[in-house]
C-alpha cells in the first residue's frame, strides 16, 4: 500500500469516527443532553469546589452545547469525507495536485481536534472540571483518544508528498 492510500484511509476513518459519534449522540439525544448537563452543572465537584465562573444549568444553554457538539461532529465528518473523496480523485495526480486535494481532509481532522481537544479538553476539562466525576472523567478520557487520533491524522496527512 502506498502512502497516499494510507492517508486516504486514515481520513476516511476520521470521517467515520465523527459521523458515528454524531449519529450515536442523535440516537441517544436525551442521554447526550443529560451527560452534557451534568458536566455543565459542575455537580459532584468536591475536590475543586470553587470555579472560575458559574455552572450552566439553563436548559436552553445545555441544549445549545449539545447541538454545537453534534453539529461540529457532523461538520468534521463531512469535511473529512469530502477530503478523502478529493484525495481519492487525485491519488494518481502530481504531488502538487495531491497536496492541494488535502484541504478538506485537513479541515475535517482540524474540526475533530477542536471538538475533542478544545470543547472537551479545554472547556470541559479545564473550565468545567469534568475530570472530578466518573462520568466526566470517562468522557474526557475518550475525548483525549479521539483528539490524538485526529491530531495524528492531521499531521500525517499534511506531510507533503
Amino acid at each position: 500500500m502506498n502512502i497516499r492510500m494510507l492517508k486516504i484511509i486514515l481520513v476516511d476513518f476520521v470521517a467515520l469516527l465523527a459521523l458515528l459519534f454524531a449519529a450515536q449522540n442523535i440516537m441517544n439525544i436525551e442521554a447526550a443532553r443529560a451527560v452534557v448537563g451534568i458536566v455543565l452543572s459542575m455537580d459532584g465537584h468536591e475536590y475543586y469546589a470553587k470555579s472560575l465562573g458559574p455552572a450552566i444549568t439553563n436548559p436552553v444553554l445545555v441544549w445549545t452545547a449539545v447541538w454545537t457538539i453534534i453539529g461540529m461532529e457532523i461538520l468534521a465528518g463531512l469535511l473529512a469525507a469530502k477530503g478523502a473523496w478529493d484525495m481519492w480523485a487525485a491519488r494518481n495526480a502530481s504531488d502538487e495536485a495531491f497536496n492541494h486535494s488535502k484541504k478538506f481532509a485537513l479541515l475535517g481532522a482540524g474540526c475533530g481536534v477542536i471538538i475533542w481537544m478544545g470543547f472537551f479538553g479545554v472547556i470541559g476539562g479545564s473550565y468545567f472540571q469534568m475530570w472530578q466525576t466518573e462520568l466526566g472523567a470517562n468522557s474526557l478520557d475518550g475525548a483525549f483518544q479521539y483528539f490524538v487520533t485526529c491530531a495524528f491524522v492531521l499531521i500525517f496527512v499534511n506531510m507533503r508528498d
